[in-house]
C-alpha cells in the first residue's frame, strides 16, 4: 500500500467493556493506521487521551506482543512496579505473556498522543488486573468472564 493518508484512517470510539468500565475510558479515540494500510500480521494505532482521560483498564495480553511510542503531550504510565512520566520519544514494551498490568492516565491540560503497536493473535485473551475480569477475543467475537472462568455479569 505505500503512504497512508492519516486523515482516511478508520477512527474508532467508545469502548469494548461493559458498564461501568465502559465510561472509565470516554476521552479516548484512536485512528487505525495499520487497518486503513490492509495490515493483517499486526495493528498499529494512533491513540488520543483527552485531559484526565486514561487509556484502559490496567491489563495484560496472554499472546500479543504490545509496543508504545509517546508521540504528543505527556503521559502516565500505570503498571504493577508503579507510575513513570513518558513524553514524546519515550517508548514501553511488553511481551506475550507478561502479567505487568498496564495502561496510560492524561494527566494533563492537553491532549496526548501514543502510537500502540500489537500482534493480532487469532484467539486472544486480556487479563485485566484490579478488576475480576478477562476478555477473550476469537473468531470476530468478544465474551468477557471473571478470573475464574465463569460468565461476566457485572462487578463483583
Amino acid at each position: 500500500m505505500g503512504i497512508i493518508d492519516a486523515s482516511t484512517a478508520p477512527a474508532k470510539t467508545g469502548s469494548v467493556y461493559p458498564e461501568p468500565y465502559a465510561s472509565q475510558v470516554a476521552g479516548r479515540s484512536s485512528l487505525r493506521l495499520g487497518e486503513a494500510a490492509g495490515l493483517t500480521q499486526f495493528g498499529a494505532n494512533l491513540v488520543t487521551l483527552d485531559p484526565g482521560a486514561r487509556s484502559s483498564l490496567r491489563h495484560w495480553h496472554k499472546s500479543e506482543d504490545e509496543f508504545v511510542m509517546v508521540t504528543e503531550g505527556e503521559l502516565v504510565l500505570l503498571q504493577d512496579e508503579g507510575e513513570y512520566i513518558l513524553r514524546p520519544g519515550d517508548c514501553a514494551a511488553w511481551q506475550a505473556g507478561d502479567r505487568n498490568g498496564h495502561c496510560f492516565l492524561n494527566r494533563t491540560d492537553a491532549p496526548a498522543r501514543f502510537l500502540v503497536v500489537g500482534s493480532r493473535a487469532p484467539h486472544e485473551v486480556c487479563t485485566y488486573s484490579d478488576v475480576d475480569m478477562i476478555l477473550e477475543a476469537k473468531d470476530g467475537a468478544v465474551t468477557f468472564t471473571y478470573h475464574d472462568g465463569t460468565p461476566w455479569n457485572g462487578p463483583r
